[in-house]
């Protein structure tokens, strides 16, 4: 039964100590051998019931702890099959008896009652691990989306009476939300460790909606428009958005996230300093099913800041064109991005070429086909955010009273924008009259 090293395409796993354990202490099991070495199979079994535990604890599960681990497994093995179903869904191809061959074994083992090991060695704790119930501690390494997308698939596949069964849950959870890290997760930073880009999870996201943003519906639009065309394989643009501080630039790209990674967008966060390392990230989403937005925030660049070079390789001039599932949205107070300097305009320097130094830094600039304006709102505009949030919120406050309350607030925090009514909003929340 548990022939789990015969599997073709789900092998190899990152965490695989406690399903090596079990398969061997189930294989006893049934030569009838377990007996014989008693104390080590139940040392054995409570080092996994550790890592079970431990396990649960690190990303929230709760049930069946057994079936979760291996939900766990599939859901996170990047491999020929699941890679190829992710966003897609079914495909054709021989690819899919092998996948059935290894789902043959998962389910056999998603069908092993562990509670058998509990008359074994005179436990009960077999019983606590199939039906656990975990803490409420929000202090998890997967939110709570991810959590109990995971916990619906175990709890299926616990429950499906034949292979082809199991194996259509597996295609339907791959073209719904993907697999691995690209797949459960929706945004992401890169780092270098052991001298490699690795693309490393952002657990904790905002949960802004475009809908919360109020004002900006011609920038929104423009932004969504052309989002849209590019999750739906049309042709897109990069795009910049740029304008005075605070007008909800970066949660604008935040809501954009939460409004279409259900279509498979997802997010990549890159800052000034990682640009030399761009070539190195498309090379390793460039093969995949979804859409990827390469996000940089604030960009800026000082006049002798060189980096903007590296960017405008990416975006355009290359010899490898830019693969088409690849965006770059950046967000910017400066229309130009490259602070600009009197001596530029004025030929008051030693370069002799001037204005190809000015345009070779304004061409960076044309590279981003789509560009939005974000503006402060004036004063009118102000006073409808901030009754607009309040009115969301449920201050409880007189409108007349608010408005001036408002003012006072604006002068002395950032003046007039969509985040300094925002703070003012949470100040008067955060107030003992408001609780």
């Amino acid at each position: 039964m548990t022939r789990i090293e015969e599997c073709i395409l789900y092998r190899d796993f990152e965490e695989d100590t406690v399903l090596r354990d079990f398969t061997e202490m189930i294989e006893a099991l049934q030569q009838g051998t377990i007996e014989r070495d008693r104390e080590t199979y139940r040392g054995m079994f409570y080092d996994a019931l550790n890592r079970l535990v431990e396990m649960a604890n690190r990303y929230g599960f709760s049930g069946n702890l057994w079936c979760n681990y291996l939900t766990y497994l599939l859901v996170n093995k990047e491999n020929a099959f699941s890679t190829s179903c992710e966003i897609v869904g079914h495909v054709e191809g021989s690819i899919n008896q092998m996948a059935k061959h290894d789902f043959i074994r998962f389910k056999e083992l998603f069908d092993f009652d562990i509670r058998v090991f509990d008359r074994i060695f005179d436990s009960g704790d077999g019983a606590i691990i199939t039906d656990y119930r975990n803490t409420d501690s929000s202090n998890k390494l997967f939110n709570k989306r991810i959590r109990d997308r995971i916990g619906e698939l175990s709890a299926k596949l616990q429950n499906v009476g034949s292979v082809d069964e199991f194996m259509e849950d597996m295609i339907s959870f791959y073209k719904d939300f993907g697999v691995g890290k690209l797949g459960l997760h929706k945004a992401f930073r890169i780092a270098r460790v052991n001298g490699k880009v690795e693309i490393v999870p952002i657990t904790n996201i905002a949960h802004v909606h475009l809908g919360d943003l109020v004002g900006y519906e011609i920038a929104k639009k423009k932004l969504i428009d052309n989002t849209e065309a590019f999750v739906q394989g049309r042709k897109a643009n990069n795009c910049l958005l740029y304008g005075d501080a605070g007008t909800g630039k970066s949660s604008s790209i935040k809501g954009i996230l939460n409004e279409y990674y259900d279509q498979g967008l997802r997010i990549i966060e890159v800052y000034k300093h990682q640009f030399q390392d761009l070539n190195e990230l498309i090379a390793q989403i460039k093969n995949r099913n979804y859409k990827f937005i390469i996000y940089m925030d604030d960009l800026s660049f000082e006049e002798f800041e060189t980096e903007y070079k590296y960017l405008k390789a990416v975006i355009e001039g290359g010899l490898e064109k830019k693969p088409d599932n690849i965006l770059i949205y950046a967000t910017s107070n400066r229309r130009h991005l490259i602070k600009e300097t009197y001596g530029d305009k004025e030929g008051i320097r030693e370069d002799m070429h001037t204005s190809d130094t000015v345009q070779e830094k304004l061409s960076l600039v044309y590279r981003f086909g789509v560009t939005i304006y974000f503006g402060a709102p004036d004063k009118k505009q102000f006073q409808k955010i901030v009754t607009t949030l309040a009115d969301r919120y449920g201050v409880r406050m007189p409108e007349d009273e608010l408005l001036l309350e408002a003012n006072k607030w604006e002068l002395n925090h950032g003046g007039l924008s969509g985040r300094t009514a925002q703070q003012f909003i949470d100040y008067l929340l955060g107030r003992p009259e408001q609780g």
